[in-house]
């Protein structure tokens, strides 16, 4: 009776408190969860079910690109199927050339490393793919188009770069830029939000970083906080392509269902084609949630969350500035066509007031103090990495290339899925 009484005034009670610390864990996990494996988890639960949102949604939670629609497993691609980019420029790259030092990631298809390779004495990070993995998931062309865009980075300051990449029969080895400033999201997780001059230049960077995806007629589709990095100096490294769609034109649209729950545009959620404004979108869901602590219309509840996204009204505080609020309620317009960078793109993000005291030319060139260090010591510094990732051990096998004559039939059938992932830069690009 007393415990009522007190939670009814407000009072922090021990349950009280307990649960609230139950929905942040909850949260977190959540969030370390791709869609798939979130909405498989979701459609077990009644309750969530019950929403007509949910349920019309579930029956579209695969992605619905032609090769991905068949929920069946299919046998690997036939010879005249094979992804072929062009011949290995690097053939001769193995795992063996690497000591691969500490797990500082994992996703859905792998993990990945810091190494250092063992004749330059350069650390990288190195992205560890199962070929098995993304065959049975047919995900095999998200895994090119993610080498693509990674190709297609090397010009902007603020899109991790990729310096080769090379293959096993049963492994996809992608070498990146080692950036070890922590996500958005760690710093995020330890700070609750950002005083508005920060959120203001980070915001900044990421958005010259879609707007230059989007001049390569790339959408870039899952921006949130654990896709961007931060390197050691304190700047934006936006992370992780594989949800990267290519070919789209200024007016052109995509209709996959795809990206992450809380970060979900209303014309994904309703089915509808969508263009590049979803990723300004997202912007303004991850500039909320760097002002306010949560995405936009968060909720533990799914469905109620998917309705918030759809129907319920952008509610703010009053303890962010009138541009600030201006800038969010542009970003987070349900109505795409409505949306600010709807018709001129990074341009109208660009000239939004809510930036005006951003020198363009001077963050571009990063000439900008960032408003926070990371003060990383070097490369074995984890100190922003999650001890989840880091305490993990080695797995002995990322290191070696299996044995051909032990190979099974469905890797060497894995095998050939592949052709064309292999990547050197020219040499004069060294130059």
């Amino acid at each position: 009776m007393t415990v009522k009484t007190e939670a009814a005034k407000g009072t922090l009670t021990y349950s009280r408190m307990r649960g609230m610390v139950a929905i942040l864990i909850a949260f977190m996990k959540q969030r370390r969860m791709g869609l798939n494996d979130f909405i498989q988890k979701i459609a077990n639960n009644s309750y969530a079910c019950k929403h007509p949102e949910v349920q019309s949604i579930l029956k579209i939670s695969q992605p619905q690109e032609p090769e991905l629609m068949n929920a069946n497993p299919s046998p690997p691609p036939s010879p005249s199927q094979q992804i072929n980019l062009g011949p290995s420029s690097n053939p001769h790259a193995k795992p063996s050339d690497f000591h691969f030092l500490k797990v500082i990631g994992k996703g859905s298809f792998g993990k990945v490393l810091l190494a250092r390779h063992k004749a330059e004495e350069a650390f990288y990070a190195v992205k560890v793919l199962q070929k098995k993995a993304i065959l049975k998931k047919k995900e095999e062309k998200h895994i090119m188009s993610e080498r693509n865009v990674l190709l297609k980075n090397v010009k902007h300051p603020f899109l991790v770069g990729l310096h080769f990449s090379f293959q096993t029969a049963d492994k996809l080895y992608f070498v990146l830029d080692y950036i070890n400033g922590g996500e958005l999201f760690y710093h995020l997780q330890r700070e609750r939000c950002f005083l508005e001059p920060r959120a203001r230049f980070y915001a900044a960077e990421i958005a010259s970083a879609l707007g230059y995806l989007h001049s390569l007629n790339i959408v870039y589709r899952d921006l949130k906080p654990e896709n961007i990095l931060l390197d050691s100096q304190g700047h934006i490294v936006l992370t992780d392509f594989g949800l990267c769609k290519e070919n789209i034109e200024h007016n052109g649209t995509t209709s996959t269902f795809c990206g992450t729950p809380e970060y979900l545009a209303p014309e994904v959620l309703h089915k509808q084609p969508y263009d590049r404004t979803v990723d300004w979108w997202c912007l303004g869901a991850v500039l909320y949630e760097m002002l306010y602590g949560l995405p936009p219309f968060y909720s533990r509840n799914t469905a109620e969350m998917y309705d918030n996204i759809l129907n319920k009204p952008l509610q703010l505080k009053p303890n962010i500035t009138n541009s600030a609020r201006h800038l969010l309620e542009c970003l987070l317009q349900k109505d795409r066509t409505k949306r600010l960078g709807a018709k001129d793109d990074f341009m109208e993000i660009k000239n939004h007031v809510f930036f005006s005291l951003i020198n363009w030319d001077d963050l571009i060139n990063k000439k900008i103090t960032p408003p926070f260090n990371p003060n990383v010591s070097g490369p074995n510094d984890l100190r922003h990495f999650d001890p989840e990732f880091t305490e993990e051990p080695v797995p002995n096998s990322i290191g070696r290339s299996p044995d051909s004559i032990l190979l099974t039939a469905s890797v060497k059938e894995a095998a050939e899925a592949f052709l064309g992932f292999s990547y050197a830069p020219p040499m004069d690009s060294f130059l």
